[in-house]
């Protein structure tokens, strides 16, 4: 869009310069796009035919004066002009061609104050391109970084009506997104262009984002769709959108979701540093709120996602069908979560990656295994002084905690859960890749020793109830360990040793 009034000012300077020889429509022409874009000008040929009206161009190029060590703002490898001779002096222009545009926007420059440019000759700029066509473009944003990698889009085609050099332009346009690559069709206005800050350009518009490969990052998958609108100016795009992700697949889980987001975001379209003002989100039963940014870090290849999550409605199995492989949930129940996320930068895993620090609280949590269920129901029952007769139950249990994930293993340095008779306070790790546990704590019972076992066992077992008393309540130290498809629940009989 940057090529509008840079084509604007070819034909000012074409109309205004009829009939002149080509060398002084050369300087002419030079001359104009250097004042109006405070640029250095470079053009290869120029040819010019007056009826009907035809210019062909070749080897534009213009380079900012705060950049002239960077490549050039705009080159055209090629470029036609075409209208009549009495358009022209009623400063119309019936189309213009262009082929090979590439427009490289520099970083934003951080200084407060500006050295304002000399004034150069003074044109009128109220010419208007009924038509502009350009094929085969390419926007790119020059990081602040040499090191980095700059962001590239490749412009297929842009059609632009009524290109006027001091005025919004109507634009369509159909372009490839880097990362993720998809394609993107877009419409709206863009300008007028301030040569002074690129930055502060308007535009505003809407936009269709399809076939978005998820892939190009390590450790997930699907295909996303997005629709939405933006407006702004180009350093600060406020957008509205929404996303569907039909098959959304977290690699380490290998279940596909169907993944539905609307989002508030403000982009910086000179650097794609996003500030994400509030996403929601939701998949299968749970729905969640996340606000943050994505942004550039200095001397990484890549950017940080960094983002505050809250699940205020969810369901544990739901999330857990994103990170365990097993064909069903291992524990279901009301999920609540506050969380931190970050995604730092780096071609690894997102698995590997992901950092989260927060909470959680399970309400009414079940396990999918009837075996593990039936411990619980036993469980409960013997904290109780019941017979262990539990084939008719199934007690749900509470969760509370804090949690925290990196490099793939996550940490709960404190988790309780509660049934009836009983509460479980544990510490200790999960190794998502490995899937082992290793956690120990202690059993807190409302019964003795003695009353969890029937007969000649609870008579013997009385004497022992004295050491296992605190509180009013008796507390065995315990551990889980082994894998997630074989747990080991056992007493933690060194802790229960070193603790007497």
């Amino acid at each position: 869009m940057v090529v509008a009034g840079t084509t604007a000012l070819v034909a000012l300077a074409l109309r205004s310069s009829v009939p002149l020889s080509s060398q002084r429509l050369r300087q002419r022409l030079l001359a104009a796009l250097s004042d109006k874009l405070d640029g250095d000008v470079e053009l290869g040929s120029l040819s010019v035919r007056m009826v009907p009206f035809h210019a062909e161009g070749t080897g534009l190029t213009i380079r900012h004066r705060e950049h002239s060590g960077e490549p050039p703002l705009i080159s055209v490898k090629s470029f036609t002009v075409d209208g009549d001779l009495m358009g022209l002096y009623r400063n119309h222009v019936a189309r213009v061609e262009l082929v090979g545009l590439d427009i490289e926007i520099p970083p934003k420059n951080d200084e407060k104050t500006r050295t304002p440019s000399p004034a150069g000759p003074s044109l009128k700029s109220d010419i208007v391109i009924d038509h502009l066509l350009s094929t085969d473009a390419r926007l790119v944003i020059i990081p602040r970084d040499k090191d980095k990698t700059p962001r590239v889009w490749d412009i297929h085609r842009l059609h632009m009506h009524n290109v006027g050099l001091e005025q919004a332009m109507p634009f369509e346009a159909t372009l490839t997104n880097a990362i993720p690559p998809g394609e993107i069709e877009t419409t709206g206005h863009f300008g007028p262009w301030q040569r002074d800050d690129p930055g502060a350009t308007p535009l505003d518009g809407a936009f269709d984002f399809q076939k978005a490969d998820l892939s190009v990052f390590k450790g997930i998958s699907g295909i996303l769709t997005a629709r939405g609108t933006f407006a702004g100016a180009l350093s600060s795009i406020d957008i509205h959108g929404n996303t569907t992700t039909p098959q959304f697949t977290v690699e380490v889980g290998g279940h596909p979701v169907a993944l539905h987001v609307a989002y508030h975001a403000v982009v910086d379209g000179t650097n794609g540093d996003t500030r994400l003002e509030r996403i929601d989100g939701s998949f299968l039963n749970t729905s969640l709120v996340a606000r943050g940014a994505v942004v550039d870090v200095p001397g990484a290849q890549g950017r940080r996602v960094s983002l505050d999550v809250t699940i205020d409605h969810g369901r544990l199995e739901d999330v857990l069908r994103l990170a365990v492989s097993t064909p069903k949930p291992p524990l279901g129940g009301a999920l609540r979560l506050q969380t931190s996320f970050e995604i730092p930068p780096g071609d690894r895993d997102v698995v590997e990656k992901l950092r989260l620090n927060g909470r959680f609280t399970i309400v009414r949590g079940q396990f999918a295994s009837d075996e593990i269920q039936r411990k619980i129901a036993e469980l409960s029952h013997r904290a109780r002084g019941r017979k262990a007769d539990v084939q008719q139950e199934r007690v749900a249990s509470d969760f509370t905690g804090r949690f925290a994930l990196g490099h793939g293993v996550l940490k709960l340095p404190t988790v309780t859960f509660n049934v009836p008779g009983a509460d479980v306070r544990l510490s200790g790790q999960y190794a998502l890749r490995r899937e082992t546990l290793d956690f120990h704590g202690n059993l807190l019972m409302d019964a003795k020793v003695s009353q969890t076992v029937d007969g000649f066992k609870s008579v013997l077992l009385r004497a022992a109830d004295p050491f296992f008393r605190r509180d009013g309540r008796t507390v065995i130290p315990i551990q889980i360990t082994g894998t997630r498809q074989d747990p080991s629940f056992g007493l933690d009989r060194g802790r229960l040793f070193r603790n007497r």
